[in-house]
C-alpha cells in the first residue's frame, strides 16, 4: 500500500446502505455494504450486515477464545456462549462464509471474522479498544490528519486456517481500507500464555527486529507494561523464533508492520498481547501487488 494510491474505488456510496445494529446515543449507524467483498470458491468474504450476523461471529469467538484457547468466561459469557463487549456495537464486523457448509437453520456458515474499528466512530464512542493496553493517544496525536483502523478480535475455525481463508480476509480488510480511505492500522496481537518468561524468544525477535520507529512508537501503558528485551539479540536464534510467532503475527510483519514497544498479559484471553502498528504507506509493495491496489484481485 506505498504512497501514491490510486482513486479510491467507489464503495462508500454502498456502504450507506441498511445496517440496523442497536448503537450508542448520538452515533449514527456504521454503514456497510450487502454485495461480497471477494470470493475463492465458495468462501465469500464481507462486512456483516444485521444483528443476528453478529451474533453469529460473537458465537464463533466464543469456540475459538474460550473452547479452543483458555480465556476466562463470566457467568454471563458462559449463559449465552458468546464473546461479546461494547465495542461490538460501534464496530463493523468482516465474515468470511462458506457457502458449501450449512448450519442447523440452513444458513451458510460464519467460519472466519474480524473486528474494525474506525478513528472516527472511535472518537464519537469512547476511543479505541486497544487504549486499555497501550497509549495510543499520543501516536495518533503525532499523526494528526491521518485516519486510524483498529483491528480486533481476529478468528477463524481450526479447519479454515488456511492460506486462502487469510488471503480472503486480507482481501476484505484492503477493500474496507480503501474504501474509508484509512492511512494507519493498529491492534493487538496476541501470544498463547501469560509467563513471558516462557515467550522471552518471540518477545526478543519482536523487540530487536521489529520495534517501531520512534514517530510510530508506542508504549504499552505503564501499569501494564512487560519488558520484551528479555534476551540480548546475539542469543536469539532467527529461525526458531520466527517458526514460534503466531501467524497472524507473521503475517503482520511481512506486510510491514512494526511492534510497538512492551507487552501487556491479558489473563482473561490467557494472552501476551503486543501492539501492530501499520502506516498504509509502508506495507509491502507485493503485497498492495497481489491484492491490487484497488482490491481487485478476489473481486466478487
Amino acid at each position: 500500500m506505498p504512497a501514491p494510491i490510486a482513486a479510491l474505488p467507489d464503495l462508500s456510496r454502498r456502504m450507506l446502505q441498511g445496517f440496523r445494529l442497536p448503537m450508542p446515543k448520538g452515533l449514527r449507524p456504521v454503514s456497510i455494504p450487502p454485495e461480497p467483498l471477494g470470493r475463492i470458491g465458495a468462501l465469500e468474504v464481507r462486512l456483516a450486515t444485521t444483528p443476528r450476523e453478529v451474533k453469529k461471529a460473537q458465537k464463533l469467538r466464543y469456540k475459538v477464545f474460550y473452547e479452543e484457547m483458555s480465556a476466562i468466561a463470566d457467568i454471563q459469557t458462559q449463559m449465552s456462549r458468546r464473546d461479546r463487549d461494547a465495542f461490538d456495537a460501534i464496530c463493523d464486523h468482516l465474515l468470511v462464509i462458506d457457502h458449501d457448509t450449512r448450519t442447523k437453520s440452513g444458513e451458510a456458515a460464519i467460519v472466519g471474522t474480524y473486528r474494525l474499528l474506525r478513528q472516527d466512530v472511535a472518537d464519537r464512542y469512547s476511543g479505541f479498544y486497544t487504549a486499555n493496553e497501550f497509549d495510543v493517544g499520543p501516536l495518533v496525536a503525532r499523526h494528526n490528519g491521518l485516519r486510524f483502523l483498529e483491528l480486533g478480535r481476529s478468528c477463524v475455525l481450526p479447519p479454515y486456517r488456511t492460506k486462502r481463508t487469510v488471503e480472503l480476509l486480507w482481501h476484505g480488510i484492503w477493500s474496507y481500507v480503501r474504501a474509508h480511505r484509512i492511512d494507519v492500522m493498529i491492534g493487538c496481537a496476541s501470544l498463547e500464555g501469560t509467563n513471558p518468561d516462557a515467550l522471552a524468544l518471540q518477545l526478543s525477535f519482536l523487540h530487536h527486529h521489529a520495534r517501531a520507529p520512534s514517530d510510530w512508537s508506542v508504549g504499552a501503558l505503564p501499569g501494564r507494561h512487560v519488558a520484551m528485551d528479555r534476551l540480548p539479540p546475539e542469543a536469539i536464534d532467527m529461525k526458531k523464533a520466527l517458526h514460534a510467532l503466531p501467524p497472524l503475527i507473521k503475517g503482520y510483519l511481512r506486510l510491514g508492520a512494526y511492534v510497538g514497544e512492551g507487552a501487556v498479559i491479558d489473563r482473561q484471553f490467557g494472552t501476551t498481547d503486543v501492539l501492530i502498528v501499520m502506516p498504509v504507506a509502508a506495507i509491502n509493495e507485493r503485497y498492495v501487488n497481489h491484492y491490487g491496489v484497488d482490491a481487485t484481485r478476489y473481486a466478487a
